[in-house]
């Protein structure tokens, strides 16, 4: 297994997007210039990232109670049976409040994100619903659909459906940063997520008229896509972390490095951009230097939980087969 394509990029996915969270950490919350005039440019890293990184870790652990078929019921289980981290506020306001909803008032997971306010906190993990979904977007978006009512109920829901179709798009074959992006957008209906397609569209169209990193940044911030948007949500880190990924041709390194410097949801778009690099060019393609440097300083073992998820996309590949075969046998 280490030596198959598989495994090399659901371990890319999720070694660089563990690297993107750990990496932005620093810059959340602050523009492009107050990080060149505070911390300068930044080009490295240290810890295991953030709430990210964990939020994603509790899915992977619900991916497992389900046996590779996750619902909102159980990553609900999977947040109960992780309470310490809840209760000590270490994930932001809609998760929260979801974990109350579930845990005080008995809501259903499916409904428990009803009226939460817009984040990036159901598109920042979910990663892992696209490498179990690997080849198959459009399945990604529709089982992420579910999983994400548990925070969300408005376009953050359509973000974290167009960054799951869009790693699972990565392990079609013969993909490419256009395939992905495409998956991103058309996984999403036209009119019901008709909000974040359009803040993806515009955002990309943006990145292609500026062509290089530093003329999208100074662009983006100048035009201010989102005006009056105090705090960045699925608005604007699904869209951007899509562009950094197009602007850096699906290159690992330079998603995160952009990602982190971007500013504003440092920790969140880094990891995102990751994660669709990752997944597109595999771990092989990260710097060596910092592969080690998160295997010894990271709270999961990647490749042991890597390994784990190519058991899932498999007995999820033989399940199809079997469907399939059904299908074949009353066609007669």
């Amino acid at each position: 297994m280490p030596n198959s394509s598989l495994y090399n990029k659901v371990l890319g996915c999720l070694l660089a997007a563990e690297i993107g969270d750990a990496m932005g950490a620093p810059a959340e919350n602050k523009t492009y210039l107050e990080i060149l005039a505070e911390i300068g440019e930044i080009s490295d890293f240290s810890g295991s990232g953030t709430d990210d990184s964990a939020l994603k870790h509790i899915l992977c652990d619900a991916i497992e109670r389900g046996q590779g078929y996750p619902t909102a019921d159980g990553w609900a289980e999977a947040w109960l049976a992780s309470e310490e981290q809840f209760f000590h506020g270490m994930f932001w306001f809609p998760v929260m409040n979801s974990f109350w909803r579930i845990r005080a008032e008995g809501i259903a997971p499916r409904e428990a994100g009803t009226g939460n306010m817009a984040s990036s906190s159901s598109a920042m993990c979910i990663s892992p619903m696209g490498l179990i979904n690997a080849a198959n977007p459009r399945q990604a978006a529709l089982e992420t659909y579910e999983l994400a009512g548990l925070i969300h109920h408005n376009f953050s829901r359509d973000g974290a459906c167009s960054m799951a179709a869009a790693v699972a798009a990565a392990f079609c074959p013969g993909a490419t940063v256009e395939t992905v992006l495409r998956a991103a957008v058309d996984t999403l209906p036209p009119k019901s997520a008709g909000v974040m397609r359009g803040f993806i569209e515009t955002t990309l169209t943006l990145a292609r008229e500026s062509g290089d990193f530093a003329t999208f940044r100074e662009r983006y911030y100048a035009d201010r896509i989102l005006p009056g948007i105090a705090m960045p949500d699925a608005r604007e880190t699904v869209p951007v972390a899509l562009a950094l990924f197009y602007l850096a041709d699906g290159e690992p390194r330079r998603a995160i490095l952009s990602g982190a410097n971007f500013g504003r949801d440092a920790d969140t778009i880094a990891s995102m951009a990751g994660s669709l690099a990752g997944a597109l060019r595999g771990a092989s393609a990260l710097p060596e230097a910092w592969v080690e440097k998160m295997r010894a300083s990271g709270k999961r073992d990647q490749g042991a939980l890597a390994a784990s998820l190519v058991q899932v996309i498999q007995r999820r590949a033989a399940d199809m087969v079997q469907i399939a075969d059904a299908i074949q046998a009353l066609a007669g």
